[in-house]
C-alpha cells in the first residue's frame, strides 16, 4: 500500500541518524535542471516499467515529482509490481521548495 509522506515529515526522516530512503524522482530532466532534492536517485515516469529492475522492491523508496500526480502513479505501478515500502511526496518538489526550502527555484 502507497503511503502519504508530507514533505515536513520527509524532512524529519532525512534529518535523522539511521537509514535514508531513496527519493526516485520521476520527473522529466529539464524539470531537474531547475530543481532537485539531494541525493535523489532520477527515472523518468516513462522510463519506469523499462528500469523497474534497477530498483530494489525490499527499499524504502520516497517517490517525487512536481506537485505529487505524477509520483502517486508511479508508486501505484511500483505497489503493483510488489514493492513493500513505498510512499508518495504530497505536493512534490513545489511543496518542499514553499514548506522547506524557500531558496530552492519553482517553475
Amino acid at each position: 500500500m502507497v503511503q502519504q509522506l508530507t514533505v515536513k515529515q520527509l524532512h524529519d526522516w532525512l534529518s535523522r541518524e539511521g537509514g535514508r530512503p531513496v527519493i526516485l524522482d520521476v520527473r522529466e530532466p529539464w524539470e531537474l535542471q531547475v530543481c532537485a532534492l539531494p541525493d535523489s536517485r532520477h527515472i523518468p515516469m516513462r522510463q519506469i516499467p523499462l528500469r523497474v529492475a534497477e530498483l530494489d522492491p525490499e527499499a524504502e523508496l520516497v517517490v517525487v515529482c512536481h506537485h505529487g500526480i505524477r509520483s502517486q502513479q508511479v508508486a501505484n505501478y511500483l505497489d503493483r509490481q510488489g514493492f513493500g515500502r513505498i510512499y508518495n511526496l504530497r505536493g512534490g518538489v513545489d511543496a518542499w521548495a514553499r514548506e522547506i526550502d524557500p531558496g530552492m527555484a519553482t517553475y
